[in-house]
């Protein structure tokens, strides 16, 4: 079997309802190492929310901020960030609608705003973090990869055409990622398996998102959770269990990547 790029996503995918990781998917990915496998996080997360999986389940390599930066072997090795003018001049359209914004660097992240601190809680929460400090400065002291804004489908599209830089990316029912116009886990996986020498119909992606659509339809065989929604699956190659039932191992299991060995090279 040719050496593959496996890349997963986070919450939804790696990670049960619960927020922990299944035991058969803890042993998945050590298998897939074993056998020679690239393994990669493929995550919207910043380092900061992610640091704790990444020690856990033993991740050299991880793609962060919705592919805004990449690392290998814990170096960063891939920067792409967030036009300053440009979010600057989204954010203060945001303020005058009352919507909620935050900024994300890779060990920190800081809101610009207090006007709906429960609709960005819930948010937060339901990727394991809490409301980010106000200090509307943050992007005037440190790098920012990545937005959020704090809106519902009432205003769904109503900034795309506004900012030509800009990508808006809905993770929850109230949150949003801004990321910059191009960026994505999928362009970041395709730069990385090019330097690693993996053929793009190597690349085999797990995700559940709507920031998964792009990774799971460039992969060679892209795998949505079963908890994933239709508008999600339809970008897939094909449908596994849920996060809760096994879903990562099932699939590895009946594509027969849990008991191969990659090919020696000459």
């Amino acid at each position: 079997m040719k050496r593959k790029l496996f890349a997963f996503d986070i919450d939804g995918t790696l990670l049960d309802s619960n927020k922990q990781p299944l035991t058969s998917t803890i042993e998945a990915l050590q298998k897939l190492r074993s056998a020679g496998h690239f393994v990669t996080l493929a995550t919207g997360r910043t380092r900061f929310l992610a640091q704790d999986l990444i020690y856990q389940l033993a991740f050299d390599n991880y793609i962060l901020c919705n592919g805004s930066a990449a690392f290998l072997n814990h170096n960063q090795v891939y920067k792409h960030l967030l036009p300053k003018v440009e979010m600057q001049h989204f954010v203060e359209e945001a303020n005058d609608l009352g919507v909620d914004t935050a900024f994300v660097g890779i060990d920190a992240y800081k809101r610009n705003t207090s006007f709906n601190l429960t609709d960005m809680e819930n948010a937060m929460r339901s990727v394991g973090s809490s409301v980010p400090e106000l200090d509307p400065r943050f992007p005037q002291k440190e790098d920012v990869y990545q937005g959020l804004a704090f809106y519902d489908s009432s205003l769904e599209h109503y900034f795309d055409n506004k900012y030509p830089n800009l990508s808006f990316v809905r993770w929850n029912e109230k949150g949003v990622d801004v990321i910059p116009k191009g960026g994505s886990k999928a362009a970041t996986i395709l730069t990385i398996a090019y330097r690693l020498g993996i053929e793009q119909e190597d690349i085999v992606s797990f995700g559940d998102g709507m920031n998964d659509r792009e990774m799971l339809q460039a992969s060679g065989c892209g795998i949505a959770m079963g908890n994933a929604s239709e508008e999600v699956t339809e970008y897939a190659n094909r449908v596994t269990d849920d996060n809760d039932h096994d879903g990562i191992w099932q699939s590895l299991y009946e594509l027969g990547f849990l008991n191969e060995t990659i090919e020696k090279r000459a």
